[in-house]
């Protein structure tokens, strides 16, 4: 269970040195977009911190946003992470099972009342009395509820959970819905992703355990140091994007010399996330380096749009809503361009002719 000490004291008698955890925070401030000073008063901040408890609840969900968690590859992850925090209950990662299990939960939130985190994989059903997902006899609605009345906050990990995602897409049967639909009162963050980043989510918690406040978040309470920018505004392909240059199958020569993936439906310019800048498998590669699109996965109701691979010009009427004026302006520059292009070989091919 969550220990009173401090952290700083704790990270010591692992063999931790102050050097290392300053090595640490310079990376995690840079991960969320802080300025450099933030990097000290971070350290400073997670010595003085007590552990964080941490109640992980997993709904309709496929695991795969703790299996993104543990494959971690940020500088210490593994090993600070968990230092960081205790993590008093957690369906996939507890040794222990059935009632010992949800004992757990119960003496974590009597114990840490007013200051536990909930986080929270998968959607939650809905019809039916949300009798389509139980755990230990209970619904995910009601362990839901009684989990978070006495949370410091909330955080949303997955699409699943912070839009609803695969679960509730079209015809949505079970009735599945996001976390923020469901609690009210307590901050939610929302960290999505099929499955999201793994330093989105560990930075999200250790920001709020190193200053004791949520970091900055979007319009759509995303964090905003990694959810701030587009895929396409940090992908590699763009100076083909800007050339008009597209790829029109996967194994064609324009495919085979990178060219931007946009026609074969690549959804990067209305997609924030930072895929593009952090990577995959410690930096190694995304899916647009691997040679297939970004299928939009941390944006709402990515699968109801239409197809991943239909081109934005031709996906769903609603996919305007996510655009905005500016990421519009830019697919229409990159097809303005195209077209430009295709006139210009054109107009070669008639000369050469």
């Amino acid at each position: 269970m969550t220990q009173a000490r401090e952290l700083g004291a704790m990270l010591r008698e692992r063999g931790i040195s102050r050097r290392a955890l300053l090595q640490y925070s310079t990376a995690m401030a840079a991960l969320l977009a802080l300025p450099p000073q933030a990097a000290a008063q971070m350290a400073a901040g997670l010595q003085k911190a007590r552990r964080q408890a941490v109640i992980w609840l997993s709904f309709q969900e496929c695991t795969g946003c703790t299996e993104s968690l543990t494959r971690s590859f940020s500088p210490n992850l593994e090993d600070l992470i968990f230092d960081f925090i205790s993590l008093d209950y957690h369906h996939t990662l507890q040794s222990v099972s059935g009632e010992a299990a949800e004992n757990a939960r119960r003496q974590s939130m009597k114990d840490n009342a007013g200051r536990y985190i909930v986080v929270v994989d998968g959607s939650v059903p809905t019809a039916d009395g949300g009798v389509y997902s139980t755990i230990a006899g209970h619904t995910n609605l009601a362990m839901l509820a009684e989990t978070v009345e006495q949370a410091a906050a909330v955080i949303a990990v997955g699409t699943c959970a912070a839009f609803g995602g695969l679960p509730e897409a079209h015809p949505n049967p079970t009735g599945a819905v996001p976390i923020s639909a469901l609690v009210k009162g307590k901050p939610v963050i929302n960290v999505p992703g099929c499955p999201p980043l793994p330093q989105a989510m560990a930075g999200t918690i250790t920001h709020f355990l190193a200053f004791g406040k949520l970091p900055e978040l979007d319009a759509m309470n995303r964090p905003r140091a990694f959810f701030g920018e587009s895929i396409h505004d940090r992908c590699y392909r763009r100076p083909f994007y800007e050339r008009g240059l597209f790829a029109k199958s996967f194994d064609d020569e324009g495919a085979r010399q990178g060219w931007c993936l946009f026609e074969l439906g690549c959804k990067g310019p209305v997609t924030y996330n930072a895929c593009a800048t952090l990577k995959w498998n410690g930096g190694t590669s995304f899916p647009i380096q691997s040679g297939h699109g970004c299928i939009g996965c941390s944006e709402a109701r990515f699968w109801d749009r239409g197809g991943l691979y239909a081109p934005l010009s031709t996906a769903t009427a609603d996919m305007g809503r996510v655009i905005g004026i500016a990421a519009a302006a830019g697919v229409a520059a990159g097809i303005g361009a195209a077209a430009m292009a295709r006139g210009r070989q054109r107009a070669a091919d008639q000369a050469e002719g």
